[in-house]
């Protein structure tokens, strides 16, 4: 089995920053893409980030690019959600997700989740 455990959310001001941090216990972190999901209340999950095994190819949805980074520390088995410029639209529960093979954004395709996070943003 694969737990992950999201942790960084919390309150904060528009145009304020946030880092979400994932951490993956299990023995295939290094060959699994992660994602970044979010979750608004009354709204369906929607795809925020992905990124590939080794950290070489990024995605992001057209919301967030420019705004967010997604990264990686396989040694420390840790995915991270770096936000920047929050605005009240990115209030939501994140959550982190794994699945091996190709890096795609399609929440379906992921196998692992984690419990999610609240981040909220002020106005």
């Amino acid at each position: 089995q694969v737990q992950l455990v999201e942790s960084g959310g919390g309150l904060v001001q528009a145009g304020g920053s946030l880092r979400l941090s994932c951490a993956a216990s299990g023995r295939t972190f290094s060959t699994s893409a992660m994602g970044w999901f979010r979750q608004a209340p009354g709204k369906e999950r929607e795809f925020v980030a992905a990124i590939s095994p080794a950290g070489l190819n990024t995605y992001y949805a057209d919301s967030v690019k420019g705004r967010f980074t997604i990264s990686r520390d396989n040694a420390k088995t840790t995915v991270y959600l770096q936000m920047n410029s929050l605005t009240p639209e990115d209030t939501a529960v994140y959550y982190c997700a794994a699945r091996s093979g190709r890096t795609t954004m399609n929440l379906k395709d992921y196998d692992y989740w984690g419990q999610g996070t609240q981040v909220t943003v002020s106005s």
